[in-house]
């Protein structure tokens, strides 16, 4: 029988210390009490040389990467695609693509499938997410990576200072990994945090941190009319410019009596009468709380629907404008950075930092999003506080710092809020992984630890692949 609140309460202040307890106490201990979860055996898996934890542009580039190079590769993603924000979080635009290695790969095998919005520039532009995704999901298979999504990493182990064993947790319950070698491709750093890394966060401890945004797929009538606001990877003789179509969007929001949580709100045109929008913003959300990246959804998805509804009323040439979906994730901008042996700093942006290891040169700008709505409402970009030059970064930010066998790639490497603003996009995402991968397969197959790996060996396997330009 399930005892009942009252007998529950009355067993909890006969357990409490002594003396007269008010019923505010007694809840507080229901609430503060914690529970000891027993010890168990896990089923333990020890058959991959290099394990990737996140999905994301730079978990699939790493996995790939690493078992072209021999490697036995286990990657865990906890969506039901591979792509991360490019997929499930329905990013909209590849950034700083113009690399050469698996992004160039990525742009020609979009090209064949017609999957890639008409653009000249290999630098920026749209693509077809269903598409991508099983693109990647063959890349996969063919490279012989063995993925598994709905599987979340939930805690790690060290043997000393080496990480060992990861726990993750999915509709087959909770499983036990071993691996030689462990790359955290999470974006928000969860595996460095659970192996105990340092990490930063945002400006400073407890924020304050960029913004979320809860990007969406559009269908419209006519996608042509709406030029004057959307952006084409073609444009046309004497169109007006991408900053011009943001401010009208605005402006035809604020006309319906909205004033859009994001003041440069965004259209790119995908095909057809297909379009990506991001036009919100979710302020200082911590990436590592459930509750408040819930709400964060919630309220944006809303505030995407509201704002949609709206542009529909106004009817002409948003006529039948309507959602297709809102993406899966609500996209992250600051999630944990884990501490690495070089912290990537605003003065590299400065000076155009040159490494001898850099394994991707960045050229995509600062860019750091309003952190409050107040500060929306003076400017969606917050003004820059240097003039940003092409600048490298080095293979020692993505090697941790405080545990051995983990690496880093993605926008969890190491570095200072303002770099991060700026290397955070998805091209040097992707450079980063391939990285990793190949750096993280030689040291498991030479039975080394990463740091111990030079670039120059790196570098030398890249273009037995292929990979180097």
């Amino acid at each position: 029988m399930k005892p009942s609140p009252v007998s529950r309460r009355h067993f909890l202040t006969a357990a409490l210390a002594g003396g007269t307890v008010s019923s505010s106490q007694i809840i507080a201990a229901e609430a503060n009490s914690g529970f000891n979860e027993p010890a168990r055996d896990l089923p333990l898996t020890n058959d991959a040389d290099v394990i990737v934890c996140g999905a994301g542009p730079a978990g699939v580039a790493a996995a790939i990467t690493a078992a072209r190079a021999g490697a036995k590769v286990r990657l865990f993603e906890w969506r039901g695609c591979l792509g991360g924000i490019w997929t499930a979080g329905l990013l909209g635009y590849f950034l700083d693509f113009n690399k050469p290695g698996f992004a160039k790969e990525l742009r020609e095998k979009l090209d064949v499938r017609d999957a890639r919005a008409n653009s000249k520039s290999t630098s920026r532009f749209c693509y077809d997410p269903e598409a991508l995704k099983l693109l990647l999901e063959e890349l996969c298979v063919e490279a012989g990576v063995k993925f598994q999504f709905h599987t979340k990493v939930c805690a790690a182990f060290k043997e000393g200072n080496r990480l060992t064993t990861i726990i993750t947790e999915s509709k087959s319950g909770r499983q036990a990994w071993k691996a030689p070698v462990f790359i955290d491709t999470t974006g928000d750093g969860d595996l460095g945090y659970q192996a105990g890394c340092a990490f930063e966060m945002g400006m400073a401890e407890d924020c304050p941190c960029q913004p979320m945004s809860l990007n969406a797929l559009l269908v419209v009538k006519d996608a042509e009319v709406l030029r004057e606001f959307v952006r084409f990877g073609q444009p046309k003789e004497g169109e007006n410019t991408d900053g011009e179509k943001k401010k009208r969007i605005k402006e035809v929001l604020v006309s319906t009596g909205h004033f859009p949580s994001y003041a440069s709100p965004t259209m790119w045109h995908v095909r057809d009468n297909l379009i990506f929008a991001m036009m919100n913003h979710e302020y200082g959300i911590k990436a590592w709380d459930a509750a408040e990246i819930t709400a964060a959804t919630v309220s944006a998805r809303a505030e995407m629907n509201q704002m949609v509804a709206n542009l529909r009323k106004l009817g002409g040439p948003w006529e039948g404008i309507q959602i297709v979906a809102t993406a899966e994730q609500i996209g992250v901008r600051d999630g944990r950075r884990i501490k690495g042996r070089y912290t990537v700093l605003q003065d590299d942006l400065a000076k155009g930092a040159r490494h001898d290891d850099a394994v991707t040169r960045v050229t995509f700008g600062i860019d750091v999003h309003a952190l409050s709505a107040e500060h929306n409402k003076q400017h969606a970009i917050m003004p820059k506080e240097i003039k940003m030059k092409p600048y490298d970064i080095p293979l020692r930010a993505l090697i941790a710092k405080d545990v051995d066998g983990l690496m880093m790639a993605g926008r969890c490497i190491s570095g200072d809020f303002i770099a991060h603003s700026s290397y955070r996009v998805t091209g040097n995402a992707v450079a980063m992984g391939e990285a990793a991968g190949v750096t993280a397969a030689l040291a498991a197959l030479s039975k080394k630890m990463p740091h111990d790996i030079t670039w120059d060996e790196s570098v030398k396997k890249l273009t037995e692949l292929g990979f180097r330009v």
